[in-house]
């Protein structure tokens, strides 16, 4: 397993990263830029530190250091419940599941109890498309993990 969190830790900032990517290109059709998610990211986090000129920019911090563990999680998970490497297919199909079942906690549960705002900031299938986005980069790193 401990050969697994070099790789893991790559997946999960691949996986953070094609999110800050999709926020960016949506954010720049739309009139909630970018750096508005970053600062409810961080309102969120750290809800005093709001209307700091930094919150944008700590947003992107919280959610790279989230999507990290995120890949880290998963990687324990996948590789601890299935014996030896898992199959291409498994790595792709539970990915994209795990992520779609992350966006429907944090969007329908944690979110609306914590910072309902951050809820509305986004319509909601930009917010899916985002993690299935952080799905897709994360099995495509991990397919690549030699045997």
């Amino acid at each position: 397993m401990k050969r697994l969190m070099v790789p893991a830790l790559i997946a999960g900032l691949a996986g953070g990263l094609a999110e800050v990517a999709w926020i960016a290109i949506y954010g720049s059709v739309s009139p909630v830029g970018a750096a508005e998610v970053g600062r409810a990211i961080t309102a969120t986090v750290l809800p005093a530190a709001v209307e700091a000129s930094w919150a944008p920019l700590a947003g992107a911090f919280i959610h790279l250091a989230l999507s990290l563990l995120l890949g880290v999680a998963f990687v324990i998970a996948l590789w601890g419940l299935v014996p030896g490497r898992p199959g291409k297919k498994r790595i792709w199909a539970c990915a994209v599941t795990a992520l779609i079942v992350v966006w429907a906690a944090n969007f329908l549960i944690v979110l609306p109890a914590i910072n309902p705002a951050f809820v509305t900031l986004l319509p909601l299938g930009a917010t899916l498309l985002s993690k299935a986005l952080f799905g897709i980069a994360m099995a495509w790193v991990l397919q690549e993990i030699p045997a």
